[in-house]
């Protein structure tokens, strides 16, 4: 039994949407255990100033992690290792990954070191509004500089794992690392603290990277620590890496700006603003991080062997499946926001204003949900092109944008409350206090969307994607949307009306009849439009994306 499970973890998986399917089925599986973490969180803390700590504590070591960890990861680094491999040259990879490990290892070391010591002083800078709780920030973010180091080795593993197509193994990872984050608030917390929550994150963090090692260890590109550095190898792959890991920065830069404004609102904004942004990642996860991930190592291919038509195939098939997918769900969820929320965080202390506010930031987040998981496609795309400088000055200037707008937002509403009185009619939270951090999320709907229109238009001028198909697919999209969206609400409205809202069962189920309605009414759509990803899907299925062979290498691996 145990054999037949490390075969399925270590099989090896070809093909753009079998290798999609497959990530979304694990992303969806990890969002799951991230769901079952935020209602944990969300029961024993609620929106409150523990739970402010807590999200506030991440911004540093989550910085730290795109700036170091990402910036030397799978998309900077498949394609210099694939072109050695194609080269025939798997010992050179191999020391060229062993190379990028200890500089790693000795960069990070020594920035979180100082970050450590100055811990005090970065709190006050990133948080300003949560005076009194210093100190436990402090403490949590010092224990937290630990996941970054982690995962930026669990990032390195991924190198071998991806290039092997072992995406089952790629997948399992997150779920490992929420696993750990559960068993922090499970077990740790009481005997611990917020401390504890701590060290749960870094637990998980050591389980991402622990269950790619035997893999990693057993491959021909199994990598370690070099006495002496190729300088000239290392500066090529900072040439490419460090305008990503810019571009990713900014992206944290944005969320930091964020909290900062968050913890000068009501107490538990940061939390509201960090619940919403949790949920709307769970769609965004599956749908289009699955997309991007799965064909990225065939756009490098591609790219390398100068397969350019094959290149611009695979990118608007992943394109179409990802507008295909997003756009409806936009629909369900701001249709089914308060059922949501108040099914995957509503207990304990997390009452039901909470409930009302998370819910609105939702809906207005998921606004930009299309935008963010076609942004995640392109931006790889040109990573796989060998082009980082576009995406870091667009992201750059969008992120100066967002957080531009909300900052003006904020002080205009300080002073004058009809902004604030306007948001909070307009999403139904005029009687609850904390409506303010609404205005976070107009923010982020601006800078997603900005930098994903420019990014769209630069990548078809560069690569010569042909856009012309965009306005019928998303057309299509749009109807089974409408569709989606009218069917739940009117079986939320009619037919599931005299439900109980008081208790979970009444609530879960309320929920799950309008959207199992709306997914039906979404499908029924596009099968009268006769939607072609409609077709891809089924063909995918009838393929059986798992029954894939093991290669014979990795036998003494299990």
């Amino acid at each position: 039994m145990v054999r037949r499970v490390l075969r399925l973890v270590y099989k090896e998986v070809r093909g753009l949407h079998q290798a999609a399917y497959v990530l979304a089925l694990f992303a969806f599986t990890s969002q799951l255990l991230a769901l079952v973490r935020d209602r944990m969180l969300a029961h024993q803390f609620g929106a409150g100033v523990e739970l402010d700590i807590y999200y506030a504590a991440f911004r540093v070591p989550d910085l730290l992690y795109v700036l170091f960890a990402s910036s030397l990861s799978v998309y900077v680094l498949i394609p210099f290792v694939t072109e050695r491999i194609s080269g025939q040259r798997t010992a050179a990879a191999q020391h060229l990954l062993s190379q990028v490990a200890t500089v790693f290892l000795l960069a990070y070391a020594a920035l979180a070191a100082v970050i450590w010591l100055a811990a005090p002083y970065v709190v006050q800078l990133t948080v300003p509004g949560l005076v009194g709780e210093y100190d436990a920030v402090v403490t949590v973010m010092r224990i937290l500089l630990l996941q970054p180091l982690f995962l930026g080795l669990s990032s390195l593993c991924g190198v071998v794992t991806q290039i092997g197509h072992r995406f089952v193994l790629y997948a399992i990872s997150p779920l490992l690392y929420n696993a750990g984050i559960i068993f922090g608030i499970a077990a740790l917390y009481p005997a611990f603290g917020l401390a504890g929550l701590a060290y749960g994150v870094v637990l998980g963090a050591v389980a991402h990277v622990a269950v790619q090692v035997p893999l990693v260890r057993g491959s021909d590109l199994s990598f370690g620590l070099v006495r002496s550095i190729n300088w000239s190898e290392i500066r090529s792959i900072l040439h490419v890496s460090v305008p990503r890991a810019l571009t990713l920065a900014s992206q944290q830069v944005a969320l930091a700006a964020f909290v900062a404004i968050a913890s000068l609102m009501t107490v538990g904004s940061v939390s509201v603003f960090q619940f919403a942004f949790n949920l709307q990642s769970v769609p965004l996860a599956i749908v289009g991080a699955s997309y991007s991930v799965a064909a990225f190592p065939l756009l490098a291919q591609h790219f390398a062997e100068q397969r350019f038509d094959a290149f611009r195939q695979h990118v608007l098939s992943a394109m179409r499946h990802i507008i295909f997918w997003s756009v409806p769900i936009i629909a369900l969820i701001i249709i089914l926001r308060a059922q949501l929320v108040r099914v995957v965080l509503g207990s304990g202390a997390f009452d039901w204003a909470d409930t009302r506010l998370t819910a609105a930031v939702l809906a207005f987040l998921c606004i930009s949900l299309f935008a963010q998981a076609i942004n995640l496609l392109i931006i790889r795309t040109f990573y796989a092109g060998g082009l980082t400088v576009l995406p870091l000055v667009v992201s750059v200037l969008s992120t100066l944008a967002g957080v531009g707008i909300t900052a003006w937002l904020y002080q205009v509403g300080a002073a004058e409350q009809t902004w604030f009185i306007t948001m909070a009619e307009v999403f139904r939270v005029g009687d609850v206090a904390g409506a303010e951090v609404l205005l976070l999320a107009v923010g982020f709907v601006v800078m997603s969307c900005l930098q994903t229109v420019v990014l769209l238009v630069s990548a078809a001028r560069v690569f010569s994607l042909p856009l012309g198909w965009l306005g019928v697919h998303f057309t299509r999209s749009l109807a089974a949307a409408i569709a989606g969206g009218a069917a739940a609400y009117a079986t939320l409205n009619f037919v599931v009306e005299g439900v109980n809202q008081e208790v979970f069962i009444g609530i879960f189920m309320q929920g799950m009849v309008a959207g199992v309605v709306g997914v039906l009414a979404v499908i029924a759509t596009y099968y009268i439009l006769r939607s072609p990803e409609l077709l891809e899907i089924g063909h995918s299925f009838k393929s059986r994306i798992f029954k894939t062979n093991v290669l014979a290498s990795q036998e003494d691996v299990l």
